[in-house]
This record gives C-alpha cells, sequence and structure tokens, in this order.
C-alpha cells in the first residue's frame, strides 16, 4: 500500500477492502502551511489516507485518519484529499467509507483548515441521496467531526476506543460521572451511532451493509438468490412479537441487519433480501428476543423515538429506490408527559415519510392495529401498495370492548353480546379486507412468497403523472 507507513489507518482500508484491490490516491500530499514552525513537522499523506478499491467486487471510495500524523487532525489538504474522494465518488457513482481517528482541527492551520472542513460538510449535503455515506468512528471524533459523522447515512462506533462528541463529557455542566462521548450513550440516546463493537466486527459489517446498499440512487441491489421462493415460514407467528425473528424468518437465507439496533427498541428498522433484493425494513416490536428467550417487553404503541427513527429508514430507502416493508402491530401512541411535548411532530414525520415515499410499499398486519398509530403505520390511506393480515388480526377505531362499552354506556346488560358484535362488524381482518382495507388475509407460514410476489408486481411501479404525447386508440 504505496510508500505510507502501515499503521492501523492501512490496516482497517487493507481489511475493508477486498485481497490487493486498494489504490491510493494523494500518497505524496503534505501540509502546505509553513506556519508555527510546520516545515519542520514531517506529514505523510497530510494524515489521511484515500483511494478506492471493492467490496465484495463492487467500487467504494474510502478514506482513513492516521492518528500517527499531528494526532489525525484536520488540516488544509488532509480536508481537500477527503473532498477529492467524495468529487471521484459522485462521478462514479459509488460509496464512500471513512474511518474516524482525528484530535480535531489543526489549530496550526486555523482559517484554512476551517474552510477546508466546510468544503467537506458541503460535499457531504451534496452526496446526501445520491451515494451512501458510511462512517465508522475508531478513535476521536470530535467537535466539528461529530457533525461531519452524523452527516452520514451510516455511523459505526468502536465500543472501546471511540469517542463522539460535540462537547466533551467533562465540560458539561452537571456531568459527573456519564460518558457521554462513549459509545453505549451515542448508541443508546442519541441515534446516532447505527452499529458498535471491536474493529474486526465493525468492519464486517460494513461489508455486509455495502453488500446490500445500492452504490447509487440509480443503482439497483440485486443478487442471485439462491432460497427456495416457496419457502414455508412455519411458525413465523409464534414470533411476531419480535419483528426481528419475522425478518429473519421471511428473508432469502435468514439474512437481517438491524439499523440503529440499540436506539428505541421498541422500533425496528433495517435490510432483508426477498429474491435477492434488497428491501428496507419498519416495524414496532412489543418483545425482545435473545437466543429464542423473551429478554424485554414492551408496549403495543408507537413512542417519539420510534416513529424518528421509522421516518428516517424510510426517507433514505425512497432517496436510494430501496422498496420498503412494514410489520403493523399497534393500539395507540405512548401516553406520557415527556413523550406528549413531541409525539405529534414525530407522528406526523413518519406519516410525512411513508405518504412521500414513491417507492413499492407493503405493509403486513400482524396483530392488532388501532387506531391512528395504525393509519400513520403504512396503511393503505396514505399510501400502501399492498397490504396483507394475518387471520385473527384485529384492525379498527380501538378494542371491540372497550367500543362496546362506550356505545352501550346506558346498557351494560348488552356489552358482552356487542363486543363480540363489533369485533365481526368493525374490528376484524375480514370486515377489513370486505372494506379493501386489506388486499388478502394470508396463512403466516405463505408470508414469504406473498411478499416476494408483491415485491416482484410492484417492480416498476410509477407515482404521479405518467407522461405520454397521446393515447393509442
Amino acid at each position: 500500500m504505496s510508500t505510507t507507513a502501515k499503521t492501523s489507518a492501512c490496516k482497517r482500508i487493507e481489511d475493508l477492502l477486498d485481497d490487493n484491490s486498494f489504490v491510493e490516491i494523494g500518497n505524496l500530499v503534505t501540509a502546505r502551511n509553513t506556519d508555527f514552525n510546520m516545515t519542520a513537522m514531517d506529514t505523510p499523506a497530510d494524515g489521511v489516507i484515500t483511494g478506492y478499491g471493492t467490496v465484495n467486487g463492487s467500487l467504494v471510495y474510502v478514506y482513513s485518519q492516521d492518528a500517527t500524523v499531528m494526532n489525525g487532525s484536520m488540516g488544509e489538504m488532509h480536508a481537500k484529499k477527503i473532498v477529492n474522494i467524495y468529487n471521484m465518488a459522485l462521478k462514479m457513482g459509488a460509496p464512500v467509507v471513512g474511518f474516524v481517528d482525528c484530535a480535531g482541527l489543526r489549530l496550526q492551520e486555523a482559517t484554512d483548515a476551517l474552510n477546508a472542513f466546510g468544503m467537506i460538510y458541503a460535499k457531504q449535503v451534496e452526496a446526501s441521496g445520491v451515494i451512501p455515506q458510511i462512517t465508522a468512528i475508531m478513535g476521536t471524533c470530535g467537535g466539528g467531526m461529530a457533525v461531519m459523522s452524523s452527516l452520514s447515512d451510516f455511523t459505526f462506533m468502536e465500543s472501546k476506543n471511540g469517542k463522539l462528541f460535540v462537547n466533551s463529557p467533562n465540560t458539561l455542566d452537571g456531568n459527573k460521572s456519564e460518558d457521554t462521548a462513549g459509545a453505549d450513550f451515542q448508541s443508546n440516546e442519541t441515534a446516532l451511532v447505527d452499529f458498535t463493537g471491536d474493529e474486526a466486527s465493525i468492519i464486517t459489517e460494513i461489508r455486509n451493509l455495502v453488500s446490500v446498499l445500492p452504490s447509487n440512487n440509480e443503482d439497483e441491489s440485486l443478487c442471485e438468490c439462491t432460497d427456495d421462493l416457496n419457502r414455508l415460514c412455519t411458525d413465523v407467528n409464534n414470533g411476531a412479537a419480535d419483528p426481528a425473528y419475522v425478518f429473519e424468518t421471511v428473508s432469502d437465507d435468514g439474512l437481517f441487519i438491524e439499523v440503529k439496533k440499540n436506539y428505541a427498541k421498541e422500533m425496528v428498522t433495517g435490510f432483508i433480501k426477498l429474491n435477492g433484493a434488497t428491501i428496507g425494513v419498519v416495524a414496532n416490536r412489543t418483545e425482545l428476543f435473545d437466543n429464542g428467550e423473551s429478554v424485554e417487553k414492551f408496549d403495543e404503541v408507537l413512542t417519539a423515538e420510534g416513529c424518528e427513527k421509522a421516518a428516517e429508514m424510510i426517507n433514505f430507502c425512497d432517496a436510494f429506490e430501496i422498496p420498503v416493508l412494514s410489520l403493523t402491530n399497534v393500539k395507540g401512541f405512548l401516553t406520557t408527559k415527556e413523550s406528549e411535548k413531541k409525539m405529534a411532530k414525530a407522528a406526523a414525520k413518519l406519516t410525512y415519510a411513508f405518504a412521500n415515499a414513491d417507492v413499492p410499499k407493503v405493509n403486513l398486519i400482524t396483530g392488532e392495529a388501532y387506531g391512528s398509530a395504525y393509519t400513520v403505520m403504512n396503511s393503505k390511506a396514505i399510501g400502501a401498495d399492498v397490504t396483507y393480515a394475518w387471520p385473527d388480526t384485529t384492525i379498527g377505531m380501538m378494542d371491540a370492548s372497550l367500543a362496546a362499552k362506550i356505545i352501550y354506556e346506558k346498557q351494560p346488560e348488552l356489552i358482552a353480546e356487542k363486543t363480540a358484535e363489533y369485533g365481526r362488524l368493525q374490528a376484524s381482518a375480514e370486515s377489513a379486507a370486505k372494506r379493501g382495507y386489506v388486499d388478502s388475509i394470508i396463512d403466516p407460514a405463505d408470508t414469504r412468497k406473498y411478499l416476494i410476489s408483491a415485491f416482484e408486481m410492484l417492480y416498476s411501479k410509477r407515482d404521479g403523472y405518467v407522461t405520454k404525447k397521446h393515447g393509442s386508440i
């Protein structure tokens, strides 16, 4: 790998890319500034290794900050090398993966470094929605670098040495012990980090993610499917409380890449494969399983954090023409004073994301679907192209017994009878299907083949005004 010393920065690139595929660009670049005795300092590659290579045969551009050169600090030429890589990636329509290990802006270069830093921001904004941007925080990522990582589509963070912060934990008033820069805080509390782990696992997960994402917004993420398209998903409904189990069960060869796994666990987001095509997935969770054992339970409600997490996933999928599958099992919205501060806005973001996305959208109702919470979870009313429901699911305004109590408040002797009647007429999958709100009631074991069929049918979907010169009759 060029003339650059074999540092951790080099090894990360070697581990990420296919063997012998890396080509370095700008290895002879050094700092241009001469102030504050900079001429006496050796800055090989100006502290960042840049170039391109392949991941499972697909072109990827990469930069890796070298902490052995001025602590990986961001200087003018350092930043320009990253911008150059972005320019090349945009021209070629390929993802950018960055390994961050940076002490911050280089003080000796002041405004030159600030300006170059701003150029990176601008280039990231230009690239947003055009090419996937992935950042892996392997060391320090503070101040302006935190903004840079947050402009990425996906952020990975090394759990032991990674530090992500705008303001250092020891500068925060009232913070005596919590490591707000650590991987646990950033993945559990802030929604900034999608994946955590050691370096080896992070690099493996980046390769997996790159392999399922399209290279750009005009590319298709397709691969050969070796799994049986008509494979039965026996007992999939028994694990419906945890959508992660359902997604693994229906996906090609059990592939499920979960995004933001540790944040707002009551909402599940990620990617699966169906007949070789990448599908973005969104679902609310009522129970978390670990090796088949229940480890955590959640109410059947949408939370503000969960709505925002789901909306972000849908927006990414829509930008990159990735179809969306949702699983719905929800009774309402979380009812707490704290949640009420942002619940309406968060629910509006989720509603907007589903309604605005013009990619193929399929909704599967796996349990209860009540009220406006059901409506915002990819219902037909806001644009689902196909809606399926498992038998015995309930769909309506509210639980049948509660509805009967309200309607027959002054006739309590009729409540039991009317509960059954209301459930049959106004709160069942069958009643919703009779009104056209559900397309088919399917056997859970047949879920995989129905989903594959739906997305194949929707492959050439076009929303909005269809351009034509004139009719052909």
